[in-house]
């Protein structure tokens, strides 16, 4: 064949500017799993020049420093598909007894005695709700957390019956409340009180879009994307401030860009440190239908609050927080200590580190609370403290056990182990006060074990937040 040196010359630049292409935009095998977009192009390109370095073509060096950042960017589970299961990297569990111990505990929560075991109590054929057994009721929190389980665990049926409860008895239909849930009803359905826990709302909007992703939209309420869309544009688009209790504001203060405690009257004038959830706000900056910029400016203030509200020592953080963070207390109730709300911080921060890897400060966090409740005493520390460490409360809470475990997954303590051990051993909560404790059980199976996963909505994301 006659190939002319300009020819040869073309072909060279080709095949140099496709290699260089490849190894900008790498693909992965682990990001296949997680890819909307994969197709077979795709994958031909990951299979046959994965092997090519772009530091080994000095013509191109140049995109070294920009293709750096970007892989940082990626460390976190949300790009790379990867989740930490510390029950077998940590204690040398095998898949079958953590999928064993899920099973369990899942089984008994849900569908064990109904006494003393189960929190999920079936209605009719098509209807369930979660019962606070302590208090006799149902609440958002307890019912969007069992949505957000039965998500995690593909549980459909157990999804579908608690949402359709929550959409029949909790959702306000119209009014100045529409698309909000009352956070508190009796387990007939007859509501306690109309007023919305924003917690409740967040974890809602959050399992809806996983079962969109997950399972697809059905019709009607189990239109998930559509049904979570509303819970969205509902947080943000009430009245903007009022300190009457006859009116209901948003469920997000615009101005400081900070989920409120209640939005209505004078309890939207402050927040709750546990209703941070900066991993979410990024999935809905990227999903939401709008407000996309405030929602990853959402996440990036509630970084620096919850950096802001936890002591720098002991990492423990107070119930209720004002909007820069500082520790205050409403209605005599000692909200400015770290009580049963403040648990969940831990979660919270370990998940959003695990999913976005966006904050190192979440690391030394986790190490700090870590190390004060090792200085307790891993197996019998307390459930209640100031937040510079005295002890307010004796017990030594499952909810809090779990909490701690899930810290784990971002702390780099020497005393990870103790901790996740000391969770393993935790028997599965039961009587009395099973409600709580066994909610941030199961959820913190699923955390510690990796299978509390992000389901990508299909399609492009709107906007990816920055750093």
């Amino acid at each position: 064949m006659n190939i002319s040196k300009k020819n040869i010359r073309i072909f060279a630049l080709l095949i140099f500017s496709f290699v260089a292409y490849v190894n900008l935009f790498p693909f992965s095998p682990s990001s296949f799993q997680e890819s909307e977009n994969t197709g077979p192009f795709q994958i031909w390109l990951s299979s046959n020049f994965i092997p090519f370095s772009i530091s080994s073509i000095p013509a191109i060096s140049s995109f070294d420093s920009s293709l750096q950042k970007e892989q940082a960017k990626r460390q976190g589970s949300f790009f790379t598909g990867k989740y930490k299961n510390l029950f077998i990297s940590l204690l040398g569990k095998d898949n079958r007894q953590v999928e064993a111990k899920i099973d369990s505990t899942f089984n008994q929560l849900f569908f064990g005695n109904d006494s003393t075991q189960r929190v999920y109590y079936p209605v009719g054929n098509d209807m369930a709700y979660i019962e606070d057994i302590n208090n006799e009721d149902v609440r958002t929190e307890g019912m969007s957390y069992g949505m957000m389980i039965a998500v995690q665990l593909n549980k459909k049926e157990v999804f579908d019956r608690l949402w359709k409860w929550a959409k029949t008895y909790m959702q306000h239909k119209s009014g100045q409340g529409k698309y909000f849930f009352s956070w508190h009803c009796r387990t007939d359905g007859s509501v306690i009180d109309s007023n919305s826990a924003s917690d409740g709302e967040e974890w809602f909007a959050m399992s809806l879009f996983f079962a969109s992703a997950r399972w697809g939209n059905g019709e009607g309420i189990f239109n998930y994307r559509a049904e979570a869309q509303k819970i969205l544009d509902a947080m943000l688009n009430k009245k903007e401030s009022s300190d009457s209790r006859n009116v209901v504001t948003n469920m997000f203060n615009k101005k400081e860009k900070q989920v409120v405690f209640v939005p209505v009257g004078n309890a939207d004038d402050f927040t709750d440190p546990s209703y941070h959830l900066p991993h979410y706000y990024e999935l809905w900056a990227r999903w939401s239908d709008d407000n996309n910029n405030f929602w990853c400016d959402a996440a990036l203030t509630s970084r620096k609050f919850l950096r802001n509200a936890a002591n720098p020592k002991t990492g423990l953080t107070p119930d209720y927080a004002n909007f820069d963070g500082t520790p205050m207390t409403k209605w005599g109730g000692g909200n400015n200590n770290f009580m049963y709300d403040a648990w969940r911080v831990a979660m919270n921060v370990a998940v959003d580190y695990t999913w976005f890897a966006k904050d190192k400060w979440e690391v030394k966090e986790c190490n700090n609370l870590l190390n004060f409740f090792y200085s307790q005493g891993v197996n019998n520390y307390g459930n209640l403290y100031t937040l510079s460490g005295k002890e307010l409360g004796s017990n030594h809470s499952p909810g809090l056990v779990a909490a701690n475990a899930v810290a784990c997954l971002a702390s780099t303590s020497k005393y990870r182990k103790n901790f996740v051990e000391a969770f393993w051993n935790t028997p599965i909560p039961s009587g009395h006060y099973r409600y709580y404790d066994g909610m941030l059980y199961m959820l913190g199976l699923l955390q510690v074990s990796g299978n509390f996963r992000v389901y990508h909505i299909k399609g492009e994301s709107v906007k990816a937040c920055g750093n």
